[in-house]
């Protein structure tokens, strides 16, 4: 497979990520939705309104998200409407979305080993293309997250993030987290979860974009109400047509960092198998781990 371009800014700010997104030459067509993680009440270290507004704006884009699996204050649209609109996400673009709150659907998982297909808010259906716009951290059960799990936990309805973390035992979001299962097995389920939007998104003759936000990066994720300061410094914004390769250039760029605690976040991503996603998704076809890094 051939090498895939990631552009790189190391400042971050609205105008840099307006620029990024340009550098990659597609114009993102129709009724945009724009895959932001909203952050759990109490979480610090989410995308803040004030630096994606312009952008959301520019393509006239909707925020949007699902609801959450685990118990807290966005596993319902009320409560999750409230966190929201606290923190910036009703008041820029069209608003916000929670793509569940009207039903879901499901979509064939073509090459999946662990899943048999995955389930996606039905509000998903509102959009012509998408900008999946990430927030790069550590994740407590990913080891971290970026684009690609944006893409698979993030699109995922209530039901669809259970069916996942439980590789394909339980769609029952109470049940799912008492289910036994293998570390790399829910590695891989992300990733067959992913490439399923992916090829969703292809069959329906549909865009995608992909953008990474890699600051206030915490070994806890944005789901979590008592996420963690950051233990490394702001690596900067990375955009590409390919997720895996967004990704990968990501997660190599943590790995040539030599900060104090960026022992940290590598045990953090290692202990969880986290580097698979990449290979994984690259076996399914999603895309390259081999790529040529633009900096802008």
């Amino acid at each position: 497979m051939s090498k895939s371009v990631v552009y790189f800014s190391k400042e971050i700010s609205p105008e840099k990520l307006i620029e990024i997104y340009e550098k990659l030459g597609i114009e993102l067509k129709g009724n945009v939705g724009i895959k932001v993680s909203t952050g759990e009440a109490g979480s610090k270290g989410y995308l803040k309104a004030n630096l994606i507004k312009p952008l959301v704006e520019k393509l006239n884009g909707t925020i949007i998200e699902c609801n959450t699996a685990y118990p807290g204050k966005r596993n319902d649209v009320e409560e999750h409407m409230k966190v929201a609109e606290e923190h910036g996400f009703t008041k820029i673009g069209k608003g916000i979305e929670i793509m569940d709150g009207i039903g879901e659907f499901k979509i064939p998982v073509k090459k999946g080993a662990h899943l048999d297909y995955d389930i996606i808010g039905k509000g998903f259906e509102h959009y012509d293309s998408f900008l999946n716009l990430a927030h790069g951290k550590g994740h407590i059960a990913g080891g971290f997250g970026a684009n690609l799990k944006n893409q698979s936990i993030g699109f995922a309805s209530r039901n669809g993030k259970a069916y996942i973390h439980s590789c394909g035992q339980t769609e029952d979001p109470e049940l799912c987290w008492q289910v036994k299962f293998e570390q790399i097995d829910f590695i891989e389920s992300m990733a067959e979860a992913a490439k399923a939007i992916s090829d969703y998104i292809e069959d329906t003759n549909r865009q995608i974009a992909y953008i990474t936000v890699a600051n206030d990066i915490s070994l806890l994720c944005d789901c979590a109400f008592d996420q963690d300061d950051p233990v490394i410094s702001d690596i900067g914004i990375f955009a590409s047509l390919d997720p895996v390769a967004n990704d990968q250039a990501f997660l190599d760029a943590i790995w040539k960092t030599n900060e104090e605690g960026t022992e940290s976040i590598k045990e953090r991503i290692d202990s969880r198998l986290g580097r698979h996603i990449t290979e994984y998704a690259e076996k399914l076809g999603l895309g390259s781990t081999e790529y040529e890094l633009v900096e802008i």
